[in-house]
């Protein structure tokens, strides 16, 4: 999931097309057999405002990244999940629905690793990998993340077959509040801070029309899941889980957590109905 998807540096990536169509697959491509018909993903996404024109460019992005596949169903054109997006999208449920926070007992991971020049591309991917598992840095070579990631963490660098450039040493530190003060230069915990506030900017208002009877249809049900999803979904990946007392005493991630939880619990159903009235139940 790169940033590289045609849209202009001032757009947020959640609002790009690519994004939303990751998103729909996710949520509802996989219970059809991973497979959505052109049609069928043009109409959801004019739901979301979505021109086809961006909607088949997105696509055709998505597919040159082997996410998608071309495939006819029934004599309908459409387009199936690969392999490699079915890995990528169910390791990300486990972070985005569920990942537990860390405890201060817990300890430490510290991942220590080399890279000869000459394989500079892995070392780019080893670094993307640490990074998205939720490690900080702190120093060239040695990154750290909550002990409890080391299982994660194994089967990952197993993955994409980056064990051999990497140790794993689980750790202790004795001083609690240094290690506050620490991990804010270890993680971009104001940067996150600033995300968790937009986020909350954004859908506290979502959350307060559905909770007043506002609320409209199965349509709107399914715009609202879309885009509060598509947004949460990289906040998952760039909170590494610290324990509270580590974090800023106005932390905002545990607000925002709760907010994407309601809008879910709230708006799941109703949006499933709307996308299975358009996906029509073709299945592949």
């Amino acid at each position: 999931m790169t940033t590289a998807d045609g849209a202009t540096e001032e757009e947020p990536r959640s609002t790009r097309p690519r994004a939303f169509i990751v998103t729909i697959y996710g949520l509802y491509a996989r219970e059809a057999g991973g497979w959505i018909s052109v049609s069928a993903l043009i109409q959801l996404m004019d739901r979301l405002k979505i021109d086809a024109p961006s909607a088949r460019s997105a696509i055709s992005r998505l597919k040159r990244r082997g996410l998608l596949e071309a495939r006819k169903v029934g004599g309908s054109a459409g387009y199936s999940l690969s392999e490699q997006a079915r890995g990528i999208l169910d390791e990300g449920d486990q972070r985005i629905f569920g990942r537990p926070r860390a405890e201060l007992a817990d300890g430490w991971l510290l991942a220590v690793f080399s890279v000869p020049e000459s394989q500079r591309q892995q070392r780019h991917v080893l670094r993307s990998r640490l990074s998205w598992l939720g490690f900080g840095t702190v120093a060239s070579g040695v990154w750290i993340a909550p002990r409890h990631l080391r299982r994660e963490t194994e089967e990952v660098l197993e993955r994409y077959e980056l064990s051999g450039f990497v140790d794993l040493f689980d750790a202790d530190y004795p001083a609690p509040g240094n290690v506050a003060e620490l991990a804010g230069r270890w993680w971009d915990l104001e940067g996150l801070q600033k995300l968790y506030g937009e986020f909350l900017d954004s859908f506290d208002p979502v959350l307060a029309r559905w909770v007043s009877g506002a609320e409209g249809g199965d349509g709107e049900a399914f715009d609202d899941y879309v885009r509060a999803l598509t947004a949460w979904r990289r906040l998952p990946f760039l909170d590494p889980g610290l324990p509270p007392e580590l974090l800023p005493g106005d932390w905002n991630g545990v607000r925002a957590a709760a907010l994407f939880d309601e809008l879910r619990g709230r708006l799941t159903e109703p949006a499933h109905r709307f996308a299975s009235s358009v996906m029509g139940g073709v299945t592949a």
